[in-house]
């Protein structure tokens, strides 16, 4: 996802045309995820609930990273996204339900630090793959007929091999534990058969969402929102405004390069700031430790836009990342307290809407933004964002009826 954007650019898109085509991802997301949900919820195999779904999507995912960076067009690279996106949908929405199937509720808040602590590591690793490939292996960057560098190449067929190895790694060690009520399983699983009672029964549960989810859901729009202008416009930032190159320049891939370390850095931020999570949800409460979390997080991208500096950006992408491994963890440990578990995958799923819905105002209002308002400026952008932070962070103090564990941090 590091590169997505400077590969759009390689094709030959405009930077207002970028956010566009990104909106494949959240609208993947809007269909997948509680259909997804609702189906794993009434699932039970010999693989079990949630791991046949991670199988799924771990195949198609590994095909789609294989491809991405042989697209010959701007178009062919966005369908692959979304091909990506949904297939990595199908596999993550599941994982987050695992998270709550597998721990009792005073132990949820760790169990998605730890969720947190892996996601930051891997993604450290992916992020500065094109950068260490150039400047650690010395990988010549000749395109050898392709418009993406070759260290892009080899970074997507790495990170599919070690996605793949790594979902069947869960797959085959992992033993979930099966329906208390085998009989009450299965008349629900029945009384929900069809796609006209599964689609009637989604639509209701939508519109009977707990009243913490609401609460949360408000604090997850603006995280989100800030999140996909960082996502969409960080690197062209860096690759044109820092180091000043334009599309197809030597600048332009050395620009790119240094955004996707700076992605790492703030990812490798979170690994590490995941240690300290696992440490104070002991003590605290997860409202109190979002909401500084998310106002680091805000810091970081305001700070990006002031200093423009090419390391300056490392300390920035530190602060944002303590906001994502809170943004991992702690909105899932509060809501999975809250919901039923026979609903876990559901309302996970549903709770999505309030990620992809924020991903979709943006991807099709930021290329409006940064044409008429925003200058063509991507830094723009990254100041939007971080404004966005800010303003998640304030809503925090409308989460008056969700559990954030306090009550059972000593259990």
């Amino acid at each position: 996802m590091a590169n997505m954007s400077a590969i759009y650019q390689y094709l030959g898109a405009r930077e207002e045309d970028i956010a566009w085509l990104w909106i494949a991802a959240p609208l993947t997301g809007l269909i997948v995820q509680p259909i997804v949900g609702y189906a794993s919820d009434r699932t039970w195999t010999r693989l079990g609930r949630r791991r046949p779904y991670f199988l799924v999507g771990a195949v198609l995912s590994t095909l789609a990273l294989i491809a991405m960076p042989n697209s010959p067009t701007v178009w062919m690279a966005a369908g692959l996204l979304w091909m990506l996106d949904a297939s990595i949908n199908i596999t993550m929405e599941p994982f987050r339900a695992f998270v709550g199937d597998m721990l009792p509720p005073a132990q949820r808040k760790t169990g998605f630090a730890m969720q947190s602590l892996l996601i930051g590591l891997g993604a450290v690793l992916s992020s500065a793959l094109p950068y260490v490939l150039t400047n650690w292996f010395g990988v010549v960057n000749t395109p050898g007929g392709s418009l993406i560098p070759r260290t892009v190449h080899l970074a997507f067929s790495i990170g599919s091999a070690v996605f793949a190895l790594a979902v069947l790694y869960t797959i085959i060690l992992t033993r979930e534990y099966p329906p208390d009520d085998p009989e009450a399983f299965r008349a629900m699983k029945e009384a929900s058969s069809g796609a006209g009672r599964a689609f009637r029964e989604i639509f209701r549960g939508i519109l009977s969402m707990p009243k913490p989810m609401r609460q949360l859901a408000l604090v997850q729009f603006f995280t989100w929102f800030a999140l996909f202008c960082m996502w969409i416009f960080f690197v062209p930032a860096v690759a044109t405004k820092v180091f000043g190159g334009i599309p197809g320049s030597r600048e332009f891939q050395q620009g790119s390069e240094w955004g996707g370390l700076c992605f790492s850095v703030y990812n490798g931020a979170a690994f590490v700031f995941s240690f300290v999570l696992l440490a104070l949800v002991r003590k605290h409460g997860a409202r109190g430790i979002h909401r500084w979390c998310l106002i680091a997080g805000g810091a970081g991208l305001v700070l990006a836009v002031l200093l423009n500096n090419q390391y300056a950006l490392l300390f920035c992408m530190l602060l944002v990342g303590i906001a994502w491994a809170s943004i991992l963890s702690m909105p899932y440990a509060m809501l999975s307290n809250v919901i039923a578990a026979e609903k876990m995958g559901f309302y996970m799923g549903v709770f999505n809407f309030f990620i992809v819905l924020p991903q979709i105002l943006a991807s099709v209002g930021l290329g409006l933004l940064m044409k008429h308002l925003l200058g063509g400026n991507p830094m723009n952008a990254i100041l939007l964002g971080g404004c966005s932070l800010g303003v998640a962070a304030a809503f925090t103090f409308l989460l008056r009826d969700v559990d954030d564990g306090r009550a059972s941090a000593g259990s």
